[in-house]
């Protein structure tokens, strides 16, 4: 009984990890970039739920509002950010791009921490009351918060497929990631494309930082570090760069992580999932779900 609950707990944080995790596979499938500051995006999205919880309350209303304006704002922030700090150098060496990535990151987070209505201080994060439903036996629960985790992060991964399977957009994404210089000879804007790219996957991680913030109610402006490692490690156990894969390297990550703190120790959480990434690399390089890219010469 110990294990189902701690299996529904780990399904739960794997499905914010997944959905943090695409936002990572995403941007590195179109111009192979890390993007460091993706974390930090979760970070702007929770203090948006925040805000709007606080003035609207945590009702229905105020939870789709919460959800609707953090995806709306994280959006924008992730556009903002491939136009001035990402595009001026995708032709320079990726390393140049690396390191604007990590700085991108500090300066939201130090940024964060001297806003005055933000603060370094830590804040409880408003949530709707917490309800333990039983499932068969008092032993064996599942919260409200959980369902409500899980259902929107199906729905919302859901979405994403279909908008890259199935749409416009979807296909010349796929183009461009393929073959950039012949997308762009085919009519294909490229930057728009790439731009488009930074606002899903920042609205993915929008929405799984009001659900880590509700799932765990506290923000500050570091909380985006270990969930956003956790993310790009999930990305990188299931390939990073597939879309596939970043779901279930999320799910992986979330299960091994919930039952190593219910059946070992809180303390080995995190030296476990990493540990699951180094085994898995050792024996299949490219992750779970990854395929060899052919480099041409």
């Amino acid at each position: 009984m110990i294990f189902l609950q701690q299996l529904i707990n780990g399904v739960s944080l794997g499905s914010i990890y997944a959905l943090i995790a695409l936002g990572y596979t995403m941007v590195y499938g179109i111009v192979l970039l890390i993007n460091f500051a993706h974390g930090d995006i979760l970070m702007i999205g929770a203090y948006t739920g925040f805000f709007v919880l606080g003035a609207l309350g945590t009702g229905p209303a105020g939870m789709l509002a919460a959800f609707v304006i953090a995806m709306v704002v994280c959006a924008a922030c992730g556009v903002t950010i491939e136009r001035l700090a990402y595009r001026p150098l995708r032709s320079s060496p990726r390393l140049n791009l690396l390191i604007t990535a990590i700085a991108v990151s500090l300066i939201l987070e130090n940024g964060a921490r001297v806003i005055p209505f933000i603060g370094p201080n830590p804040r409880q994060f408003p949530r709707p009351e917490v309800k333990n439903i039983p499932l068969g036996t008092e032993n064996l629960t599942i919260s409200n918060i959980q369902i409500i985790v899980i259902i929107l992060s199906a729905l919302l991964m859901l979405a994403l497929n279909y908008i890259v399977n199935y749409t416009k957009r979807g296909k010349a994404m796929r183009a461009v990631s393929f073959d950039m210089g012949a997308a762009s000879l085919m009519g294909i804007s490229v930057n728009g494309i790439i731009s488009f790219t930074f606002a899903p996957g920042s609205t993915l991680a929008a929405a799984g930082g009001v659900l880590y913030a509700s799932a765990y109610p506290q923000v500050n402006p570091m909380m985006g570090m270990m969930p956003g490692l956790k993310a790009f490690v999930a990305a990188v156990l299931g390939g990073i760069g597939s879309i596939p894969g970043a779901m279930l390297g999320g799910f992986i990550l979330g299960i091994a992580e919930t039952l190593t703190k219910g059946f070992i120790s809180s303390q080995f959480s995190d030296a476990i999932s990493f540990a699951i990434l180094i085994i898995v690399l050792l024996i299949k390089p490219t992750g779970i779900l990854g395929s060899k890219i052919r480099v041409k010469v």
